[in-house]
């Protein structure tokens, strides 16, 4: 594939590059959608930082599907259907599950190094684990760092391919409208970072791949590149999006000066860690007949609230009581992590508070992954599908992303002869802007909008800190927009106009639900509805959409 001068270019160093497939986000959902599109087409994947850094790569627990002759896809589906809260669309679950076993199969015929075992009869199989939420082991990883393998395994597999071009480095802007074709996007702007340069990317089809917002939040699990750029790329292109007050906080982030964002997975729990004090005394008892095998909502709320019935910083992760060498087996890089700051796991437990984690909202799509623009998708986090309801139950996530990847990759092949794009694009126009002096601003906007999205918009809400949010976002908007108006681009403008948007449209969601669901608790609205439905909004200008949830032809 070449990258071509625009002919348009009133500028000698404007670039324009073209492909049939562009996706943006290079994760789990972007690079099995761009290795089951290259025997078909030219794609093109673009990396905000380098192929590996995103919230793939971090993922330790691993990937639900059934493998056990005692689980059923009717007991995934359950599960998942609990852990929700009621809001999954038992549509999209049952469409996730029932091909679970396919996407994992194709992921181990990739590659994919799942940890196995020698069972009674002595013949091989994969080891499978339990996670919170789960009624079976259904959870197959390597070892503790499953992100890692299945980022490692795609990324060769996509260097090794021709019709793939990974361009790393590179912000995406905003999607380009067609003027010729309405409901169509015609590519996208895209700021290279190293040349700290504008340039153009048309496409036949555009693949939002860019996962969740959870930087949004003071405390995050997520990589510094989770910035929600595809959500707010969509919405300001027109597409609704869903269910965006239901931000997972993982319940066991360690709580470390020198840890930074790193996530103690679910998977202890699974084999038996148990939560406690700092004097050993277990408490999850009193909040779930689950206990430590809760869904993540339960077991981040009793955190939260333990830790300020207390005055304590954290709570305590604890599974000492396990054999060393099963220890260092299951769960060798959370080990060397801990040790490395002095704790040690086989003998004492685990400093952890919650983060935020997931966002079980996003845009919505159909179960073609495609959106209210007609050639643009989403997978992954970034799309909303029904899946996660009101609460994400463990391991589905990365499930969701390959899933989808492969119904978007069929109906786009599907669509390749007949969707044909074939316009000019104006180049980016930066004659009336100049270079901030003042990059002081960006950074405080980005420090307040953080710090009062934990503060009002955390794991415990009330209408009074919902609207006290609502007022401060829309000052840092006006801000935000008049800067982003007349200083050129740069990364962290990029992403905190994204998170803005993130922002608001987190609260207007929040604001609209009036009862305490899975992961939004609101203390004013402590019942539940009798009937819930899904949080809608939809831009003002967006013309009327079918609903989200059917299949497309």
């Amino acid at each position: 594939m070449k990258s071509v001068s625009s002919s348009l270019s009133s500028t000698a160093n404007a670039i324009e590059h073209q492909c049939d497939v562009l996706i943006i986000g290079s994760g789990a959902a972007g690079l099995s959608l761009a290795l089951k599109l290259a025997e078909h087409c030219q794609v093109m994947v673009l990396s905000k930082s380098d192929r590996n850094e995103g919230s793939t790569r971090y993922a330790q627990g691993g990937i639900a599907a059934v493998f056990d002759e005692q689980d059923s896809v009717e007991a995934h589906v359950r599960d998942t259907l609990k852990a929700g809260a009621g809001l999954c669309d038992e549509a999209a679950v049952r469409f996730t599950a029932e091909r679970a076993k396919e996407a994992l199969s194709w992921l181990i015929g990739s590659g994919v190094p799942f940890d196995t075992e020698t069972n009674d009869k002595g013949e091989q199989r994969f080891h499978l684990t339990r996670e919170g939420g789960h009624s079976h082991r259904r959870i197959l990883h390597a070892a503790d760092a499953t992100g890692e393998a299945l980022q490692t395994t795609l990324n060769d597999a996509v260097t090794a391919h021709s019709n793939i071009r990974v361009m790393e480095r590179y912000n995406a802007i905003d999607l380009i409208p067609s003027k010729a074709h309405k409901g169509y996007c015609s590519g996208a702007y895209v700021w290279n970072r190293q040349r700290e340069h504008v340039e153009v990317i048309r496409s036949q089809f555009v693949a939002l791949a860019t996962g969740g917002g959870s930087k949004v939040y003071q405390y995050t699990s997520n990589p510094d590149v989770s910035s929600g750029d595809g959500i707010a790329m969509a919405w300001r292109a027109g597409c609704r999006v869903a269910n965006m007050e239901f931000n997972q906080f993982h319940p066991t982030c360690l709580f470390h000066p020198q840890a930074g964002n790193f996530l103690i997975s679910e998977a202890l729990r699974g084999e038996g860690a148990r939560l406690c004090h700092a004097d050993g005394t277990a408490f999850m008892h009193k909040f779930d007949e689950r206990g430590d095998l809760a869904p993540r909502d339960v077991v981040a709320r009793a955190i939260d609230f333990e830790m300020k019935r207390l005055g304590a910083d954290c709570m305590y992760l604890n599974i000492s009581h396990k054999p060393a060498d099963f220890i260092n087996k299951h769960f060798p890089n959370i080990y060397r992590k801990c040790r490395s700051l002095g704790i040690d796991i086989t003998r004492e437990p685990i400093p952890v508070v919650p983060a935020a984690h997931y966002s079980c909202g996003g845009v919505i799509t159909d179960f073609n992954a495609k959106t209210d623009l007609e050639n643009v998708y989403a997978i992954g986090e970034v799309a909303y599908t029904g899946l996660h309801g009101a609460n994400r139950m463990a391991s589905n996530s990365l499930l969701e992303c390959v899933v989808f990847a492969a119904a978007a990759a069929s109906d786009i092949i599907r669509r390749l002869p007949v969707v044909k794009l074939d316009e000019a694009i104006l180049p980016w126009d930066e004659s009336q802007v100049s270079n901030s002096d003042e990059e002081v601003i960006i950074q405080h906007n980005w420090h307040e909008l953080r710090l009062f999205m934990w503060d009002y918009v955390g794991i415990v809400r009330t209408d009074k800190r919902l609207e006290r949010a609502l007022r401060r976002i829309n000052l840092l908007e006006q801000e935000i927009q008049e800067y982003y108006a007349h200083f050129r681009v740069s990364n962290n403008l990029l992403e905190l106009r994204n998170l803005v948007t993130v922002a608001e449209l987190i609260v207007r969601c929040a604001m609209d639900r009036k009862e305490s669901r899975g992961l939004h608790y609101n203390i004013d609205h402590p019942q539940q509805d009798a009937n819930p439905a899904p949080t809608i909004l939809t831009p003002a200008k967006s013309r009327p959409q079918p609903e989200p949830g059917t299949l497309t032809t």
